[in-house]
């Protein structure tokens, strides 16, 4: 089966891409000596983690209970749920737990962490650590921190942090400084715990350019990453890969013609309307169009409109797409998470047009 051949809009996973993206982010934490829990929050697929899994220890991180049923179901056991837990949510983790995983749980509530030591079975625990970017978390140095071990007692298991703030970086040496902010603040964190007397035997932290940026690790158990497999314009634009470093991509078809511009049928709903290369050097729109083959064949022809179902590409003048109706080209998204989110399943491809596999993705909570 050719790209050709394929129903559009659809999703097309480049593996020789893909490979080339889990090896870098495997050697950048080498050298630091710190393993990899691979978040799977933007591939959602086994065969991707098991790839991810490659000469790691083996556990990985999720975003949702769907994605850790999911997961547990193909054999990975060990699972960070990286997302607050509530009350209602705990007996599904119980129930998984019962069933030979090890789901960890995160909280920086005491009332959370009051629920989750009533359960009948020991759910482990991280204090979440707000270390910069003011999402989710609790200050390294408030009394919370050692009132929230003393809650959770026998499951509580260390400390975790995410410093998505690293994204409004935009250089290795802004995002360097974001990652050091990173490690100070959850190493601090589990310092003042082990003073107190507590066990903090797991210290997480990572978003994927403070993974691939950081120059110091030390205090750090491991690092979690995610987007860096599959890569998207904005994480280029911000030096987590180059700019051939962008594995998913949206196959689209042709559905009209204008004097400068080309429609298709990817819109808002098969590409996002994620806008975040609007605030770096290079404003992709909604997506940079290429040819099929991954190509920047039409130079910075990129999708300046996404309805619900249609694309409006600005066709760069220097490099005009000579496509008929129906011919097909790709398009790299700003952000990959956000795009692969509405598609059910990956075209796999292996630096050309032959599609080698259809690899499927778990969406839902």
């Amino acid at each position: 089966m050719m790209l050709a051949d394929l129903p559009t809009p659809c999703l097309v996973l480049d593996r020789s891409i893909l490979t080339r993206n889990i090896r870098g982010m495997a050697r950048a934490l080498q050298r630091l000596n710190v393993p990899l829990r691979p978040h799977m929050k933007t591939a959602k697929s086994i065969e991707v983690a098991r790839m991810a899994l490659e000469g790691q220890p083996g556990g990985i991180t999720v975003s949702t209970l769907a994605e850790a049923e999911y997961f547990f179901g193909h054999g990975i056991t060990d699972i960070l749920y990286a997302v607050g837990i509530t009350p209602q949510k705990l007996e599904r983790v119980a129930r998984l737990n019962a069933s030979g995983a090890q789901i960890i749980v995160i909280t920086d509530d005491p009332v959370v962490a009051d629920a989750i030591t009533a359960q009948p079975a020991p759910i482990r625990a991280l204090i979440e650590i707000d270390s910069g970017e003011g999402r989710g978390g609790v200050h390294p140095d408030s009394d919370r921190v050692i009132e929230l071990a003393a809650r959770l007692g026998p499951c509580f298991a260390g400390v975790m942090t995410h410093a998505g703030h690293s994204y409004s970086g935009r250089h290795a040496s802004e995002i360097a400084a974001v990652a050091e902010a990173e490690r100070g603040a959850v190493a601090h964190a589990a310092e003042r715990l082990r003073e107190a007397g507590y066990h903090a035997g797991i210290v997480s932290a990572g978003s994927s350019p403070t993974a691939r940026h950081a120059e110091n690790l030390a205090g750090i158990t491991e690092m979690r990453a995610g987007v860096y497999m599959f890569g998207d314009l904005f994480q280029a634009e911000i030096e987590t890969h180059g700019a051939d470093g962008i594995a998913v991509t949206v196959l689209a078809s042709v559905i009209g013609r204008r004097p400068g511009r080309v429609l298709v049928d990817a819109g808002g709903l098969a590409l996002s309307k994620d806008r975040s290369t609007e605030s770096t050097l290079h404003d992709f729109g909604y997506g940079l169009a290429m040819d099929i083959e991954g190509q920047r064949s039409y130079g910075h022809a990129i999708v300046a409109k996404a309805y619900q179902e249609h694309g409006v590409i600005e066709v760069d003048p220097m490099r005009p797409i000579h496509l008929p109706i129906g011919g097909k080209l790709r398009i790299a998204p700003n952000h990959t998470c956000m795009t692969s989110a509405a598609h059910d399943r990956y075209f796999v491809v292996d630096g050309d047009q032959h599609v080698t596999a259809i690899w499927h993705r778990v969406n839902g909570w």
